[in-house]
């Protein structure tokens, strides 16, 4: 009888081989794909920026850092960053700081409010301080300012705007965790508010406000969206890319800039990477949750404090949803929907051609970083390392980085891959492995949370790998993945960067019509098509919503 429970109790040794072969199999196939699509195209840019007339070698970097241009670039955009990044951090903890630990009306409406520049392409946020602050903006033309938002200072506002709900997400997240024994501790001993707030809050959201710093530095120094539309003659790093790319059609000199771009922005993931990794647990099981008790003179001033930020916020975008129905800005400002018939160049087509996109992106990224998280934190082989390294390696390459990788690899006749090219399967893949690293780490968490006891008792019922993969695995982590394919959806919407030297007039995408209108001056069907992108990505987030609902799954963050 004993040995009969024992053989039931493990797979027999031919199903045991089979099991292992799946694994292996999965294993080289998420392998293959993370080389293919991730890593040969940055070697691509490497070796583009070694290659010239002799060979490979320096020449282009020689030839680039030899230049007073270049550095001028460097600073510049290190500079802008800095100050982009110094804007969001202090205003976005202050904004977080009201929500957690002050008692104000309408925090649901100030949650929401703050998020929307996620929902936009991120040129958006330049669109509407044109509109607001330009030579032909409401303040100027109307209220008789002599404001000149382009350059420097509307470049570091656009970033700060677009980058703000990254930091407010992270900043809130390190402000909900608190011991109210600690607060009360220090008010025994006769600390007042600034006090605390400097020994105690402080201190305690060190390393979210330290990632807060280098994610947002990141965002800033590789936006492309923002200094092509308010730079004007003020260029950075990413503009520089495309400037050489598409504009002089120097493949070397852009393949050195993005080399040169890439440096920071992975300093800036490192830097994060180690500080987060240093944080230590801030409540334990005898910890008890921190509840704002009501001061007046405190939740006044947040109140204002966050009212004024949302306001600030609302009208940067609100702004651009106006524009789109008005006949000409800023010269007949009366009312119409002419610019939603899009009577322009393929007309709806880039809308549709986005939305197919964001659809196809969400599938195909389910799959992909689903099944890499699963071989990386359940099949436990001597390529775990590796893969997981290549697989959060994206959160440090900037969109137009990659882009360009893009084109250098699979535009070669050489790769048995380009057919490809011009496709929108290429588009897919390009999306799917940007936004990889957020993804896959989404798709961790949850794997993380599953407790080995699930896998020992499928093992000792005798199921396989695969068994317990189908059957106890996906089942846990369903509402995970399709919170990572309502992500994916999202991202690949108002993705610009990654994408603008992809697109050809067969697969333009409404996030570069938006760019090309402006660039044109036809501020209000650009106007259109953003508001067009923004409320496309809020039905999709709605309609998800109420879909899970109706499943009884309640608590899967949609918006990360």
């Amino acid at each position: 009888m004993s040995n009969a429970v024992k053989t039931a109790s493990r797979p027999a040794r031919g199903t045991d081989i089979a099991d292992r072969a799946s694994i292996w199999a999965m294993t080289l196939f998420v392998a293959a794909l993370l080389i293919i699509f991730l890593l040969l195209p940055l070697l691509g840019i490497l070796m583009r920026s070694l290659e010239t007339p002799d060979g490979l070698g320096l020449g282009n970097f020689i030839a680039t850092f030899s230049t007073m241009r270049f550095w001028e670039l460097v600073g510049d955009s290190i500079l802008v960053s800095l100050t982009s990044t110094a804007i969001v951090v202090v205003v976005a903890y202050g904004y977080a700081y009201a929500l957690q630990r002050a008692i104000i009306p309408g925090k649901w409406f100030l949650r929401i409010v703050i998020l929307v520049p996620l929902f936009a392409p991120s040129l958006v946020q330049a669109q509407g301080l044109i509109l607001l602050l330009g030579r032909n903006g409401i303040l100027n033309r109307y209220l008789g300012f002599d404001l000149d938002i382009y350059g420097f200072w509307g470049v570091a506002i656009a970033n700060a705007l677009y980058a703000f709900p990254y930091a407010f997400l992270i900043l809130s997240a390190a402000l909900a965790v608190a011991d109210a024994r600690i607060y009360e501790s220090a008010e025994a001993l006769g600390a007042g508010p600034l006090r605390i707030f400097r020994d105690v809050t402080l201190p305690a959201t060190r390393y979210g406000l330290a990632a807060t710093l280098f994610i947002v530095f990141m965002l800033a120094i590789t936006d492309f969206g923002n200094p092509m539309v308010i730079g004007g003659d003020f260029n950075v790093l990413a503009t520089e890319v495309y400037n050489q790319v598409i504009g002089q059609a120097q493949f070397g000199l852009g393949a050195v800039i993005g080399v040169a771009l890439l440096v920071p922005a992975m300093f800036a993931k490192l830097i994060e990477k180690r500080m987060t990794a240093r944080q230590h647990a801030l409540v334990t099981e005898q910890s008890r949750p921190l509840t704002p008790k009501p001061s007046a003179r405190r939740d006044l001033f947040f109140s204002l404090y966050a009212y004024v930020v949302a306001g600030l916020v609302v009208s940067v975008v609100g702004i651009v949803v106006f524009a789109s129905f008005v006949h000409l800005w800023p010269y007949n400002m009366s009312f119409t929907l002419r610019h939603y018939r899009f009577d322009v160049q393929n007309g709806t087509d880039p809308l549709w051609n986005s939305v197919f996109v964001a659809f196809a992106t969400a599938i195909v990224g389910i799959i992909v970083t689903g099944l890499g998280a699963i071989v990386v934190h359940k099949f436990k082989t001597a390529l775990t390392g590796p893969l997981s390294f290549l697989a959060i390696l994206p959160a440090a390459v900037p969109g137009i980085v990659l882009g360009l990788g893009y084109i250098l690899v699979f535009n070669s006749p050489a790769n048995p891959l380009n057919f490809l090219y011009g496709t929108f399967a290429l588009i897919v893949i390009l999306e799917v492995y940007y936004n990889h690293a957020h993804a896959f780490l989404i798709s961790s968490t949850s794997l993380k949370q599953i407790g080995a006891t699930f896998d020992e008792a499928s093992t000792t019922l005798g199921g396989t790998s695969m068994t317990t993969l189908r059957k106890v695995t996906l089942p846990l982590i369903w509402p995970t993945l399709l919170g990572v394919g309502v992500f994916y959806f999202m991202r690949s919407m108002v993705s610009l960067s990654a994408v603008i030297f992809l697109v050809t007039p067969s697969t333009q995408l409404a996030s570069v019509s938006v760019l090309q209108l402006s660039d044109r001056g036809a501020i209000n069907q650009a106007a259109a098509f953003s508001v067009c992108i923004m409320g496309i990505v809020v039905l999709c987030l709605i309609v998800v919503r109420v879909l899970m609902r109706l499943a009884g799954v309640k608590n899967v963050n949609l918006i990360r």
